[in-house]
């Protein structure tokens, strides 16, 4: 699909979409849950339906309710009511990182031989971690040198285990998770150069809502201890997405004034320091615990770690273009294995704009400032680039239009549609 994007002033109030990360997390662990788990607000992306197949063809029972929520039978509970929840012997995650990385350990907890594939993207990225750590843990693994389709044979015994965390703290989720049903008497978990921190946070929150017990020693060591029981029923709310509103926020901050609603201030979701970017940008917001107001002004240049949210570099980017002077960005590094390479596509797609974007080892350099002018721009069937040239484009001169448009569903399949509600121009083929 080909959108175009008219340089366009919004206004108005909307309402952020569902956390993927939350929500795919809920999935995972009611799976586990030895009993039912009623979700509310639940997500609708591509990843979010990856994630509900996967945990039915691992043996749970989901339905959807007429109130848009959904109760999800656990597998063990979905066998012994001999519901429709057999499991199979092949899951998919579809394009979703998360999935494979989270679903992986879990699937290898089961006491049979399960094929793991996914498409696009996922096929190309590495997943040599299981190659080196499962094995460790009982799992026999078959993968093609390091890629997708992965072939686990478990049950996985939990043992003390030291992994590297460094290039996605997902692997770690995956083990958690697995630790967490399986562990018979306390285990330790040891990681190197962890990344992404406030994931693990959002991990060990969600886990402790379900029954599980596990601290951690300056997320070095993890020490989980056998899951305690939890109430048969579990009332979970996906909170809102840090990620898919910090294109609203930067969409505000440049072409805007508007509010966004259903986001949790006090979230350990990593993205939600996209404040403190707009923040160090002197963006014109207002932060209450119901809504965030912000709106268009003069933006300065600023300094940001994205290291732990590396998801925020392309609204990063978008930000950055109309702040007068130079931003830099650090963290590039987490930027190889996303769904392109996305610190190479978003200095040729912004670069189409006008923007100058200069890689220095693990800095981004972006010279903002001057107008954007519109442009033919690809999202590289990359969700996040092609939300940030959408964004970019409200504020530049002449229309914008984006190839494989598309690729929102991934995350935010209402993106377009939300900015469209607050005034934007948008065209789509005849």
């Amino acid at each position: 699909m080909k959108l175009a994007i008219q340089p366009s002033f919004i206004t108005g109030t909307i309402t952020a979409p569902a956390s993927k990360s939350a929500m795919q997390r809920s999935c995972a662990l009611a799976l586990l849950h030895a009993g039912t788990t009623l979700i509310r607000n639940p997500g609708v992306s591509n990843d979010d339906k990856a994630a509900l197949s996967i945990i039915q063809d691992l043996g749970a029972s989901v339905v959807k309710n007429k109130d848009g929520t959904i109760t999800i039978l656990g597998a063990s509970v979905a066998s012994n009511n001999n519901q429709h929840a057999t499991s199979h012997k092949v899951i998919h995650c579809g394009e979703s990182g998360l999935s494979i990385r989270m679903f992986t350990p879990i699937a290898a907890s089961f006491d049979e031989t399960i094929e793991i594939n996914g498409s696009g993207s996922l096929l190309t990225r590495p997943m040599d971690f299981f190659d080196l750590i499962l094995p460790q843990l009982g799992v026999q693994i078959i993968s093609n040198e390091g890629k997708l389709p992965l072939k686990v044979t478990g049950p996985l015994q939990p043992a003390a285990v030291t992994v590297d965390g460094s290039l996605s703290s997902q692997f770690l989720t995956g083990m958690l998770m697995a630790y967490g049903t399986t562990a018979k008497k306390p285990v330790t978990i040891t990681v190197s150069n962890l990344k992404s921190k406030p994931y693990i946070d959002l991990t060990l929150q969600m886990m402790e809502l379900f029954g599980h017990n596990i601290s951690h020693d300056q997320y070095e060591t993890f020490t989980i201890l056998p899951a305690t029981k939890p109430s048969a029923t579990i009332d979970y709310t996906v909170e809102g997405d840090w990620s898919g509103a910090a294109f609203l926020l930067v969409a505000g901050a440049i072409a805007g004034d508007i509010t966004v609603k259903g986001l949790d201030v006090f979230s350990a979701q990593a993205d939600k320091a996209i404040l403190q970017a707009l923040i160090a940008s002197k963006a014109i917001i207002s932060i209450t615990p119901e809504s965030i107001e912000i709106k268009k002004g003069i933006l300065q240049p600023f300094h940001f770690d994205a290291t732990d949210c590396p998801d925020l570099f392309p609204p990063l980017v978008a930000l950055a273009a109309y702040c007068a002077g130079t931003s830099v960005i650090e963290g590039v590094g987490r930027l190889a294995h996303k769904e392109s390479h996305r610190a190479l596509t978003l200095q040729e797609e912004f670069g189409k704009m006008g923007l100058v974007i200069k890689l220095q080892d693990d800095l981004m350099i972006i010279e903002g400032g001057l107008p954007l002018t519109g442009t033919q721009g690809h999202s590289r069937h990359d969700h996040r680039i092609a939300m940030a040239l959408a964004v970019a484009a409200l504020g530049a001169t002449g229309a914008t239009s984006i190839e494989e448009a598309e690729a929102i569903n991934k995350s935010y399949p209402d993106f377009y549609k939300h900015l469209a509600s607050l005034g934007a121009a948008l065209i789509y083929p005849s």
